[in-house]
């Protein structure tokens, strides 16, 4: 059975916007645009505080789920390497700060001195996994790999990945959705890269259908790579409480879906 707790943990002002269609509205639909990695005032790392507050806010809801509801004995059998994932890691530092917690909840959980932790950083081709790996922590207690890919697809082997964590991600979309590059469409949404106060329902409706087709991709994939008895967390932001519990109930479908 696949376990995958939702955390609403900070609000947001914007939801669902696609990496292509935020830079330009005539780019090819799969184009996507990595993070600035550089020490400039407009990089990652320095822009980056709200996903910061996001992680920091879910920690305890992280620890909570591990504590009640993962069971590596049931997971591992001759090996004692747990295989950990990150879905739109970026290029740090908040993606070490998200792993090297679930990494330390897992020891003081089951304080098993040979149990290894092999994780798995992933993002798109993109993604300067080189500026990554040049800031990885010096006294981490994992060993870590690239996965350069979209999330949307499939990523590791069948039954590879017993812990998958993704953190201020899933909102973004695997493609601009085509209704918005015609401008004969009821879609066209006039240049702007986001729905907020559109009065077209047409446009709200067109960001919708490409999420649900996303995160159908991103949940049948993880169904086949996660082992039985696995976890994935999503922590995603939101802006209000019902569109919480909508979207919460909205992905135990899905996930049932995929499970069954």
């Amino acid at each position: 059975m696949l376990k995958v707790p939702l955390f609403n943990s900070f609000p947001s002002f914007h939801s669902s916007i696609s990496r292509s269609y935020t830079s330009s509205l005539y780019l090819p639909l799969a184009t996507s645009f990595p993070m600035s990695d550089d020490d400039s005032v407009y990089s990652y790392s320095k822009n980056s505080q709200m996903q910061r507050e996001i992680l920091d806010d879910s920690k305890e809801m992280v620890r909570d789920a591990i504590i009640e509801k993962l069971d590596i004995k049931i997971m591992l059998s001759s090996s004692n390497t747990l295989h950990i994932a990150d879905l739109g890691c970026s290029v740090g530092p908040n993606t070490f700060i998200a792993m090297q917690h679930v990494v330390r909840v897992l020891k003081d959980k089951y304080r098993d001195n040979i149990l290894e932790f092999q994780i798995f950083f992933n993002d798109h081709v993109t993604n300067d996994f080189n500026a990554l790996f040049r800031s990885l922590p010096i006294d981490r207690s994992y060993y870590a790999f690239g996965a350069p890919g979209s999330f949307h697809g499939r990523l590791f082997p069948s039954r590879s990945i017993h812990f998958a964590h993704s953190s201020y991600a899933i909102h973004w979309l695997s493609k601009c959705p085509e209704e918005f590059l015609d401008e004969n469409s009821p879609a066209w949404n006039k240049g702007m890269i986001h729905y907020i106060g559109s009065s077209n329902v047409e446009v709200l409706n067109a960001y919708v259908s490409q999420f649900e087709k996303d995160m159908e991709m991103l949940l049948n994939a993880r169904a086949e790579e996660i082992v039985e008895g696995g976890m994935m967390v999503l922590i995603s932001p939101f802006t209000n409480n019902s569109l919480t519990e909508f979207f919460g109930s909205s992905l135990m479908d899905l996930v049932n879906e995929v499970s069954n």
